[in-house]
């Protein structure tokens, strides 16, 4: 196999692997869902755009190879593992509240759209404290690379415009007319799916080795 060949089948392989892990159900998704139905496609989309930059920001982090040195650092990992925890339970809370909110509170709720600062640095915050997400892309990028820079450059942009198109499309989808009706409808059920999957989640990071 050349060189280019090698190239292209790590690479591939590499974005593969991003993709199933970006499309598949998670927090991130399941926030952007929320965010979609609850205040709009430019807050859904402004959501996604910060889980977006998150990852990046770790897929810049391991690629600089800074990455082998956090996790051997062990009470970084621990202070990540914390942080995120505690922001799951807090997104857990937040959404039960919202399941046990009366209408007219959720029509309050609702009025009070959130800033599209607020909503981004909210979905950075979600991509950050996710110590897994180190772990992740050290293996990504370990799929990937054949030590080179273009490698690196290569692997960042095309993961980046992966996960836009992915998060994208959530956001694009959940915030359609009838996705919206749809939560209007049936609000405190999914709020309240909601809630338990960020409090399983928050509660599972808290209590793993990671």
């Amino acid at each position: 196999m050349t060189g280019n060949a090698y190239f292209s089948a790590n690479l591939l392989l590499a974005y593969a692997a991003y993709f199933v892990g970006t499309a598949s159900p998670g927090p991130s998704n399941l926030a952007i869902m929320s965010i979609a139905a609850s205040h709009g496609r430019k807050a859904a989309l402004m959501f996604a755009l910060g889980v977006v930059s998150g990852s990046m920001f770790w897929a810049t982090v391991a690629t600089l190879g800074v990455s082998a040195a956090l996790i051997a650092y062990s009470q970084f990992i621990i202070a990540v593992k914390i942080f995120g925890g505690l922001y799951l339970l807090w997104l857990a809370f937040k959404s039960g509240r919202n399941a046990l909110a009366t209408a007219a509170a959720s029509v309050l709720n609702a009025e009070r759209t959130p800033t599209l600062m607020s909503v981004y640095s909210r979905g950075v915050m979600l991509h950050l404290t996710n110590p897994k997400a180190i772990l992740v892309w050290v293996s990504i990028v370990a799929l990937s690379s054949n030590g080179t820079g273009p490698t690196h450059s290569a692997l960042v942009a095309g993961c980046a415009a992966i996960g836009c198109l992915v998060f994208g499309s959530y956001a694009m989808l959940f915030s359609t007319d009838s996705a919206r009706r749809m939560y209007v409808r049936t609000r405190r059920v999914l709020e309240g799916c909601l809630a338990v999957v960020f409090g399983i989640a928050g509660i599972r990071l808290l209590a793993s080795r990671v």
